[in-house]
């Protein structure tokens, strides 16, 4: 055996994982800031509208990366557990959201319901470039 030897098992899978992860983070943390970026200085441009834009680009951030995770991790034995697992995280989030956190927040329902919807949108579109 040579010292070039893939890792197979439990290594190959946290290391292909690693890089799925970091690669996605990227991509989606670049895509929602141009998101954000659009919606505060053309659509919801009041301060009130634009904290609610920041704070639903933060909340779709960290659970668009939590369900990537969980996506990529069972993408291999059941790619639709696992989808379905991200989509229903997401629903809960927002319902949630729209109910409880933009009012817990003081934050504006309008602008904090559209842009969190809108970052999981974009975001998820590129999402399967870094599943395979």
């Amino acid at each position: 055996m040579t010292g070039n030897a893939m890792p197979t098992g439990p290594v190959a899978v946290t290391r292909g994982l690693g890089r799925a992860m970091l690669g996605f983070t990227a991509a989606q943390g670049t895509i929602i800031v141009l998101a954000m970026f659009v919606l505060q200085h053309f659509v919801w441009t009041d301060v009130a509208g634009a904290d609610a834009v920041r704070a639903s680009a933060w909340l779709a951030f960290i659970v668009q990366g939590f369900t990537f995770a969980i996506a990529r991790l069972v993408a291999k034995q059941q790619v639709m557990a696992g989808w379905g697992l991200g989509v229903l995280l997401r629903f809960a989030t927002v319902a949630v959201w729209g109910f409880l956190g933009s009012d817990a927040l003081g934050l504006a329902a309008g602008p904090a319901l559209l842009s969190l919807v809108l970052f999981y949108f974009v975001s998820t579109l590129v999402e399967p470039l870094f599943l395979n």
